[in-house]
């Protein structure tokens, strides 16, 4: 299956469990894998037969920059939903960094990452 990726892009939220976090706010970052054919728009060259990578920047942006959720796992389930109901693909695949995330020691990144298909 052929697949448009969307990575790295970072959003300032208010998400998390601890008052703290929901206060203060801090960094995601959010990568979207969107699962459709993309031979018709390869050999028409038609924006049209494709899915416009600006509006689901902007999809992704206005769940991450929203209404505060308590779970990343719940950013990452919201995002996938939208993304399904807006666009014409297959299936999405949302990974959701929290790389600041308050826990104590040292570590790179923390992530939930998930995947849903449209309903047959």
């Amino acid at each position: 299956m052929d697949r448009i990726e969307l990575a790295q892009m970072e959003f300032y939220g208010y998400h998390g469990a601890l008052p703290e976090e929901r206060r203060l706010g801090q960094r995601f970052i959010i990568d979207v894998k969107l699962y459709l054919d993309l031979s018709l728009s390869g050999s028409s060259d038609d924006l049209k037969e494709t899915v416009n990578y600006a509006a689901v920047y902007e999809t992704v942006r206005a769940i991450v920059e929203g209404e505060p959720l308590r779970l990343i796992e719940a950013v990452a389930e919201k995002i996938a939903a939208a993304l399904l109901a807006a666009y014409p693909v297959n299936a999405v695949r949302v990974a959701v960094h929290k790389p600041d995330a308050p826990v104590p020691g040292k570590f790179g990144d923390i992530c939930v990452q998930i995947k849903r298909t449209r309903p047959a």
